[in-house]
């Protein structure tokens, strides 16, 4: 009774779309252009208010409840962020004062226009080697010698600003029209490099080009975090041995490096070596223990600082330089250097590698801001903090500085020391403020093992990563995949090639999976209007004489191909070989009753004598494409051919779930016919209905074809 009820049903109408009228392209720019330059006092404070969101929140700080989480965040912050500073000076290769400026004019800057409570926007290792390896390029193109000791003295660092050449006996080169020595030209090019780098950022927050960062994916990320990684470790590794080798330009760095090293490594600084194993020691231990009293510690353990202060006092004393030739940092002055515009000639020769730099720096940024306010439960603009990462750079490339970004360490300090709002970023810019201001030469005994210490004891964060291989492959082959070939990319090829690899091979992993989507038959769960794949799902029954086919992927010209076959496969009919068997089956008959008519001397009907095998085993098609997000005109082409091919052979073909994008495609090929007049009999809502639409056809078709042969 209830199947016989089912086999007449009464279909529900098709929806009835709403009529949608779209502005023209002209009236649509006009409009947004007369917004774009009207001019109110109202439009002036929101723009000014929204680039500086300062303004906002700063009169409504709660002071007795956020001053105290704000200021000790802060001031643990700047006091680690300043060995750090000096450290990562090795990496992008400037003097030290040059990472407590970047530092300084950074918090500030974010204080001003972040939207993000927590992120800590300042030095970041992977940001100070890609300046490092731009700044090694220009000086070994200039023809200045990449050995670090090859500098004379700290003066040169003054020669653009004073107008005067202190480094006369020393290679120079004209910059800005005036002669410039090593780290002149070295802070000259990190600081054009990190203008551009800012250009790029304010440009893309402007065009809102954030969708950029969907090509980073998170795995590819970890993996160019690591393979960086392995190039600040191989880069400070001469360091550790008080080894004096340039650092090598061009592919391969961490091989060629590595290869250097061992054959230098009889003229290893005993002094550097033992101070180094220290160091390590002591770092590694603060971390452990940090790691494993951390619910109890209410702060960090001020690990770096206390071995930069030991190891400075130790060297001071024990004259380690002039004993042992221990390499140190060298006199770092006090106060500031008057601004200066980066030089416009240096331009065009860093304005593509500053490309990666504003990406890689806006993409991290952004990530954390987004990560750290779900976290604590608040909001951030992205293209806000897009601007804001953008003017941390460029304005202080005016400074001397070069290039920042947001750095997952020190905000996780941040977040879990109590910081409440930005005012701990204004902090931790007065802590850098005090040493530059008072206590910046005291480090001139400082050696570089020491900081080549910190810098890699940082890393092991990243390099842990390697422990997550296993869960990775597990969860997702794919995104394991992903990581391995831009980790090994960027590890031994170099930093931004590997970028591009991951960023290219993640697409072809994308563009692999489109071109294998899933596609299946479906089957009816029980007596239910549910249809599933029958190949994932237990006790599913085929509808009698249809054959239901999903196709889960969109539908265009790169994969049309894909779908046919899918479809021919699944439902064990190719129409063309359809009809090429049954053209077979009828020249064999007409060829057979030829021979009978010539055996039996009787003139009969050539087509009666053979019976050809032409019924299949489903006489209806239908095509689930709920999982169909778009089709193309060669995805369009590619249904209405179908609909017609198995037409020829005896099959209808039904469309089911279309969303409202895919059944104007239809509409407008004119799949439904002129007008839409088969739309009603070809497009259902449901795959039930469509099914129950077939059985009462063909059901009907049977009668009248019963009825005729009465």
């Amino acid at each position: 009774m209830d199947d016989s009820a089912e086999t007449t049903p009464a279909l529900p109408p098709l929806l009835e779309r709403q009529v949608r009228q779209r502005p023209s392209a002209v009236t649509a720019l006009k409009s947004k252009l007369k917004r774009g330059v009207s001019c109110s006092v109202p439009r002036v404070r929101s723009t000014l208010t929204g680039l500086f969101p300062v303004v906002r929140w700063l009169p409504k700080y709660k002071l007795r409840e956020y001053i105290w989480g704000d200021v000790m965040s802060g001031m643990i912050v700047g006091i680690i962020l300043v060995p750090q500073a000096i450290a990562y000076c090795l990496l992008a290769g400037v003097e030290p004062i040059y990472g407590l400026y970047t530092s300084f004019y950074a918090n500030i800057i974010y204080f001003l226009m972040g939207t993000s409570r927590h992120v800590s926007v300042g030095i970041f290792s992977l940001m100070s080697l890609m300046v490092g390896q731009v700044v090694d390029k220009e000086l070994f193109l200039a023809g200045f010698d990449l050995n670090e000791d090859s500098s004379p003295t700290v003066s040169e660092a003054f020669n653009a600003t004073l107008g005067a050449n202190l480094t006369s006996q020393v290679h120079t080169v004209e910059l800005m029209g005036v002669p410039c020595g090593k780290e002149c030209y070295a802070i000259g090019v990190a600081s054009v490099l990190t203008f551009l780098a800012g250009i790029y950022q304010v440009l893309m927050a402007i065009f809102r080009l954030g969708f950029v960062s969907v090509f980073l994916s998170s795995p590819m990320l970890d993996g160019f975090a690591t393979g960086a990684s392995f190039t600040i470790l191989t880069v400070q590794a001469k360091y550790l041995l008080g080894l004096k080798i340039p650092r090598h330009q061009g592919y391969g760095t961490v091989v060629i490096t590595w290869i250097n090293i061992f054959s230098n490594i009889h003229k290893t600084n005993l002094c550097d070596l033992i101070t180094s194993a220290i160091c390590i020691s002591v770092l590694v231990a603060g971390k452990e223990l940090q790691e494993r009293y951390k619910d109890r510690l209410k702060i960090p353990l001020p690990t770096e600082l206390v071995v930069v202060a030991g190891a400075t006092l130790a060297s001071h004393y024990g004259q380690l330089n002039l004993r042992y030739s221990s390499s140190v940092s060298g006199h770092i002055p006090t106060g500031f250097i008057p601004p200066q515009v980066p030089s416009f000639s240096l331009m065009p020769r860093v304005a593509l590698d500053a490309i990666p730099l504003a990406v890689i720096s806006f993409a991290f940024t952004v990530s954390l801001s987004e990560m750290f306010a779900k976290k604590n439960g608040y909001t951030v603009r992205p293209n806000q903090e897009m601007l804001a990462i953008g003017f941390c750079n460029i304005i202080p490339s005016f400074f001397h500085c070069f290039t920042t970004s947001a750095a997952l360490a020190k905000t996780m300090v941040k977040d879990s020391t109590g910081c409440q709002t930005q005012v701990s970023s204004l902090i931790s810019a007065l802590v850098i403020l005090f040493i530059l201001l008072f206590f910046a030469p005291l480090f001139y005994d400082l050696q570089k093992c020491v900081l080549a210490c910190i810098i890699i004891v940082s890393l092991r964060g990243a390099l842990r990563k390697f422990k997550d291989i296993p869960a990775k492959w597990r969860s997702s082959r794919n995104d394991a995949v992903v990581w391995l070939v831009t980790m090994a990319a960027t590890a031994l090829i170099s930093v931004e090639l590997g970028l591009l690899a991951g960023i290219v091979f993640s697409m072809i992993c994308i563009i692999f999976k489109f071109q294998n989507p899933k596609a299946s038959l479906l089957g009816r769960v029980h007596d239910s209007q549910l249809y599933e794949d029958v190949e994932e799902y237990r006790n599913l029954t085929p509808p009698p004489g249809v054959r239901v086919f999903r196709f889960q992927a969109p539908l265009y010209y790169a994969n049309k191909d894909v779908f046919l076959r899918s479809l021919y496969r699944a439902v064990g009919v190719e129409p063309f070989a359809e009809l090429t068997r049954r053209k077979k089956e009828e020249k064999k008959a007409a060829s057979l009753s030829l021979k009978h008519q010539k055996a039996n001397g009787a003139k009969t009907n050539g087509e009666a004598a053979v019976q050809l095998k032409t019924e299949l085993e489903f006489h209806t098609l239908v095509l689930d494409l709920s999982a169909v997000p778009f089709v193309d005109s060669s995805g369009v082409s590619t249904v209405k051919g179908t609909l017609k091919e198995y037409k020829d052979i005896g099959v209808s073909v039904l469309l089911a779930s279309c969303n409202a994008s895919v059944i104007d495609a239809m509409r407008e090929a004119q799949v439904f016919g002129k007008n839409d007049k088969d739309m009603s009999s070809l497009l259902f809502h449901t795959v039930h209905a469509a099914v129950l639409h077939a059985n009462a056809s063909f059901a009907e078709s049977q009668s009248s074809l019963g009825d005729s042969e009465v």
